[in-house]
């Protein structure tokens, strides 16, 4: 194993990717380890949090049922039960949706532990200052992703597949949905969600490193209602109202990632300032 031990400024650049190896070694590590958990736990990763989403006693369709009940409006969130069903066509279909399932969760789970591999790797070359301000890093950073996490599972999965395993062109079509393709809905829509909820914690980089700054997230804040509409249709399943949902709360983080700018900008010019006394 490299001697981590090192003075960074001392560390050739093999070194480094040494250091990187190793740290990337353990996030693996720690991927495998928590899926190989969710792995036994089969039943509960599948029929109560996979296919949760299928039953229409899940949470998110409850209250959109008692929200249409209350307004004396007749909805499909009040039904028994979504008119599709599940299945496999290949012989290892079910085996390879277990394992890769599990691997991601494993990788969902262990986020926090990636992210402290991570944050151990690029912390020595910060200056002591840098590292006593980006204290918290790990902590809102992992909030953020599973806050995200979350608002992919409860909202944009289920309304995702309600709508998709719903729609019909035709009475004579059955929608039976393979589960490799269900899986993604779900997994698409928590993976992409948890991502995107980052957004504060990138902009909080780029402009340490004074690649954006608030003025330019003005400039450029209806451009960036397109980007983010853009990549609500590429990371959500194909429905209007998936993409609708995704992007109203990225919005929300824009407007508080141009805060977050701002704060970092206002620190670092007091702290030059402070320093050329």
């Amino acid at each position: 194993m490299a001697d981590v031990a090192k003075n960074p400024d001392e560390m050739s650049f093999l070194d480094h990717l040494e250091v990187l190896r190793w740290h990337l070694i353990r996030s693996v590590l720690a991927v495998v380890i928590v899926g190989c958990v969710a792995f036994v736990m089969k039943d509960f990763i599948f029929d109560t949090v996979i296919f949760g989403p299928k039953k229409m006693d899940f949470p998110t369709y409850q209250f959109f049922c008692k929200i249409a009940t209350f307004f004396g409006i007749t909805s499909e969130f009040c039904a028994d039960e979504l008119p599709f069903t599940i299945q496999n066509r290949t012989m290892a279909g079910q085996f390879s949706a277990h394992i890769w399932t599990s691997i991601w969760a494993g990788f969902i789970v262990g986020f926090p532990y990636v992210l402290w591999e991570l944050w151990r790797f690029i912390s020595p070359g910060l200056h002591v200052n840098e590292r006593k301000h980006s204290k918290g890093f790990i902590f809102i950073a992992s909030l953020l992703f599973f806050m995200g996490v979350l608002f992919g599972y409860y909202v944009v999965a289920p309304l995702s597949i309600n709508f998709l395993g719903t729609y019909q062109v035709s009475k004579e079509v059955l929608n039976e949905i393979d589960i490799s393709s269900f899986i993604a809905t779900v997994r698409a829509s928590v993976i992409a969600c948890g991502i995107m909820f980052e957004l504060p914690i990138i902009i909080f980089f780029l402009t340490k490193v004074g690649l954006v700054t608030p003025e330019i997230l003005k400039k450029y804040r209806k451009i960036a209602l397109v980007i983010v509409l853009i990549l609500s249709a590429v990371i959500t399943p194909p429905d209007v109202a998936s993409q609708i949902v995704v992007a109203i709360p990225v919005l929300l983080l824009y407007q508080v990632s141009i805060y977050i700018s701002k704060l970092v900008l206002k620190r670092d010019l007091k702290k030059a300032a402070e320093n050329a006394k």
